[in-house]
């Protein structure tokens, strides 16, 4: 029985869709006016594997991730570039889409484009002044009153005082109280045309948090499963999101009765780099395309849900070391029954039981990690047809994490993309001067050329008949 943890009740809750045997889900997804970095890589690995493993239980799954494609930080990407929004856009989104599909990534089943949904958003923040929740400023801004709901604050869990002592608000920027936040931002004079639209209020271009009210309302509609994203969502983009959709529908006062926006909140931890939080302005932040030149996008994919997808992570060149070397372990493993196919397992399987009790107890990806290593151990010990069943087991279980699908030869060989060091060619000349050597009983000589090999992380394995095979450290 899976149980996720659900932000908004900051508890564990077992898992009840909806709709028996369908999830809608809707996960924040990129603004996009430059390449992806690795906290992206995390949001979109984490659910992901969210989705595939929904899918493994049964599930109908209707996933659905934004772009967001209309906000200041484009906008003055675009003037800087001087081309219009839309190249600016598309480029990015095409890039987001190539590291996706270089990390081997599911695309969403639906992935909306904020600037498709102008008259969805315009419609909800209608709803919202109908209901007395939001106002036109006399900057020409609409603005969510936020004072007005009782019940803001319930996914981030503080009190409206608590928000306003922390809250600093420009002198004259239109805003009846600090909290209060933007529905649709008037167009400024020197903003270019393809930055605003016609609305009731004037002409002018939504703010950032009605997008994903309105998006995943039309999409999914005004109640549905799992919505996800970063920690760093959480408030306020989230306590908004939250406060717009049930305004819209409800108005001030949501009784006892009236189902929520969303069911359940779903929010993975931050990405640390020298337990440092990971961001532009500390300069210490990695682009998903640049780590791939370096490391496989499995090892990449690893690394992520080695640990749980709540907790923070910490980020280095040493950590992704540590999980390519774990990885190459299980493949090891693998490469001992080649032969070894992804099976249906039976659910009575007790390999299959551990691993799926660990990820039914919210997505515990580090613990269906273990199983996966004892198994490997197993595999180990083993021969012949048990050696073949355990190392099938093995990859079927691992398929649920998009793990351990390749040839284990391949990937043991593979290495860094980058890497300096021997090529194939030149390792498997190495390996025949060293059989040359023990056909001539020069056994100090061929001695040596493991050693030298060993010393730039090419690891020998001699086998049954004469074979030899390699692989790296």
């Amino acid at each position: 029985m899976l149980q996720i943890y659900n932000t908004l009740s900051r508890s564990k809750q077992v898992f009840k869709p909806i709709v028996p045997g369908k999830v809608k889900m809707y996960v924040c997804g990129m603004t996009v006016y430059d390449f992806c970095h690795i906290g992206h890589a995390r949001v979109m690995i984490v659910f992901d594997m969210v989705v595939r493993w929904l899918r493994a239980s049964g599930y109908e799954v209707l996933y659905v991730r934004n772009i967001t494609d209309i906000d200041d930080k484009i906008i003055n990407r675009a003037i800087e570039n001087g081309e219009p929004i839309s190249v600016l856009t598309n480029r990015f989104i095409d890039a987001m889409h190539a590291d996706s599909d270089e990390l081997g990534l599911m695309h969403p089943d639906q992935e909306p484009r904020a600037t498709d949904y102008i008259a969805q958003m315009q419609g909800m923040i209608g709803r919202l002044i109908e209901n007395e929740l939001a106002y036109q400023a006399n900057d020409g801004d609409v603005n969510f009153a936020v004072r007005l709901l009782p019940r803001y604050g319930q996914l981030s869990g503080k009190s409206l005082d608590e928000l306003h002592a922390g809250e600093r608000v420009a002198v004259g920027d239109g805003k009846r109280d600090p909290l209060d936040f933007v529905l649709w931002k008037s167009a400024k004079a020197e903003e270019p045309a393809d930055t605003r639209w016609k609305s009731p209020w004037g002409e002018g271009r939504p703010g950032w948090h009605i997008e994903c009210s309105a998006m995943s309302c039309d999409l999914l509609g005004e109640h549905f499963d799992i919505h996800g994203g970063g920690a760093d969502l959480q408030f306020p983009h989230h306590e908004n999101e939250i406060a717009q959709s049930e305004g819209a529908l409800y108005g001030k006062d949501r009784k006892e009765d009236d189902v929520p926006f969303v069911n359940y909140w779903m929010h993975n931890g931050h990405i640390r780099v020298n337990e440092e939080k990971m961001s532009k302005s500390l300069g210490n932040f990695f682009l998903i395309r640049d780590v791939l030149k370096s490391f496989d996008p499995e090892v990449l994919r690893f690394f992520m849900l080695k640990a749980h997808y709540r907790s923070p992570i910490n980020y280095s060149d040493a950590q992704l070391e540590e999980a390519r070397s774990g990885l190459g372990r299980l493949y090891t493993a693998l490469a001992q029954a080649p032969k070894a196919q992804s099976i249906n397992l039976d659910p009575h399987n007790p390999w299959a039981k551990r691993f799926a009790d660990a990820m039914n107890d919210d997505f515990n990806t580090p613990e269906a990690i273990a199983v996966l290593f004892d198994l490997a151990s197993e595999v180990n010990r083993a021969q012949g047809d048990e050696k073949q069943l355990l190392a099938n087991t093995m990859k079927a279980l691992g398929a649920s994490l998009n793990f351990l699908q390749r040839d284990p030869t391949a990937f043991l060989q593979a290495g860094s993309k980058d890497q300096d060091g021997l090529s194939p060619a030149q390792i498997e000349e190495r390996i025949a001067a060293r059989v040359a050597a023990k056909q001539a009983k020069d056994f100090a000589q061929a001695d040596l050329i493991r050693k030298a090999l060993l010393e730039q992380g090419i690891v020998l394995e001699d086998k049954p008949g004469g074979l030899t095979e390699w692989r790296r450290a």
